[in-house]
């Protein structure tokens, strides 16, 4: 075995896929912020307004957000706590497939995402876009646990892992960049783990809202 490789859940990792100052711990920790939300599928929804192509908000109920095409993406998952879990695969909705299906305003060049709760975390479009990004509803081909975000969380494997947030409920179209729940609260506006982006003190001109 090469020296820069270790052996993780069955697969070998290269150091270079671990970010300036993560580690791969034993187990898979779970952290989040808040109590663990109920999930009623019957009440449950999916929004996505804001700055929408026609200016109407759009909603799908589970039933619908279910029947949506899905995808997997393996990718590795960096938590800003300075954490790696890697070689993850997760199935789930494509943010293309809502888009092409609830278009947003051209002139949009950020997300935010809201959870339950009220929870939210801010993406720019291109990260939204990015080809690893992902509605994941299923995590090693099971559906999520309750602790990891089931129903539905949004992923971002190439960002700190507070962007991708747990227990989604909605997508609103932004033209203008606005801090989410932990941004605000000191966390860095874009969140880049290999540019080691955690807090807002690092951010350059033109990385924040104006």
């Amino acid at each position: 075995m090469a020296q820069d490789a270790r052996p993780v859940r069955g697969v070998i990792v290269e150091e270079s896929r671990l970010p300036p100052g993560q580690y791969v711990p034993r187990g898979r920790p779970v952290i989040h912020y808040g109590r663990v939300p109920t999930f009623k599928p019957g009440s449950w929804d999916f929004r996505v307004f804001g700055a929408t192509a026609t200016g109407e908000e759009h909603r799908y109920t589970w039933e619908e957000f279910e029947r949506l095409p899905r995808t997997t993406r393996l990718a590795d998952f960096h938590c800003v706590t300075k954490f790696s879990l890697m070689a993850n695969e997760w199935r789930g909705v494509a943010p293309a497939t809502i888009i092409g299906a609830s278009p947003p305003d051209p002139g949009v060049r950020h997300v935010m995402i809201w959870a339950e709760y009220g929870y939210s975390a801010n993406l720019r479009m291109s990260d939204f876009t990015a080809p690893d990004t992902l509605f994941a509803l299923e995590l090693d081909e099971k559906p999520l646990s309750l602790d990891r975000g089931y129903p539905l969380r949004l992923v971002v494997p190439h960002l700190y892992a507070w962007k991708s947030v747990k227990w989604v409920r909605g997508i609103e179209y932004l033209l203008e960049d606005r801090r989410g729940f932990w941004e605000d609260r000191g966390y860095h506006n874009v969140a880049d783990p290999w540019r080691e982006q955690r807090y807002s003190y690092q951010e350059e001109p033109g990385e924040g809202p104006p």
